[in-house]
């Protein structure tokens, strides 16, 4: 391999991972934020139906690096894992937490954009293209909801 070829693939792997432990992060930031919406059965359905979709990212995120003989960072997963769950409980003691945890949501939503077309775009110009088809198919699977269709939503 080339050295820009190395790099690319370097860059590649790094960014798989990260964005690994960022879909870990959301799991749990979302599994305590969708315990305590009792009150907003639509929220909390959909909830759970974008927990089941970021479960499924994570697997194809595994898949994609078993195809590198590679994994997740377990350091990188555990700590994204913990800071999520911080700041999970740090909206508990707002009053307008629902509105807090929507906004949070929604920007988060957006990283998860950039990291996958990132991604993409590594993954073509590596010629990656065993990960491309999973990593558009998660990205077609971020779940973002318009401002008013969460605040409505409940």
């Amino acid at each position: 391999m080339s050295f820009h070829q190395d790099t690319l693939r370097e860059l590649f792997l790094v960014g798989a991972r990260n964005l690994h432990a960022v879909e870990k992060q959301a799991l749990s930031i979302m599994a305590p934020q969708v315990a305590r919406i009792e009150h907003y059965p639509e929220v909390s359905d959909q909830m759970r139906r974008h927990i089941d979709e970021t479960e499924e990212q994570v697997r194809r995120l595994d898949e994609i690096l078993a195809g590198f003989d590679s994994g997740g960072s377990a350091l990188k997963d555990a700590g994204l894992s913990l800071s999520g769950s911080m700041a999970a409980m740090v909206h508990t003691v707002a009053g307008d937490e629902i509105l807090k945890n929507s906004f949070a949501n929604y920007a988060f939503e957006h990283f998860e954009i950039a990291g996958y077309t990132s991604l993409l775009t590594l993954a073509e110009e590596g010629g990656y293209s065993q990960a491309t088809p999973l990593l558009k198919q998660s990205l077609d699977g971020v779940n973002i909801p318009h401002p008013p269709d969460v605040l409505f939503a409940f």
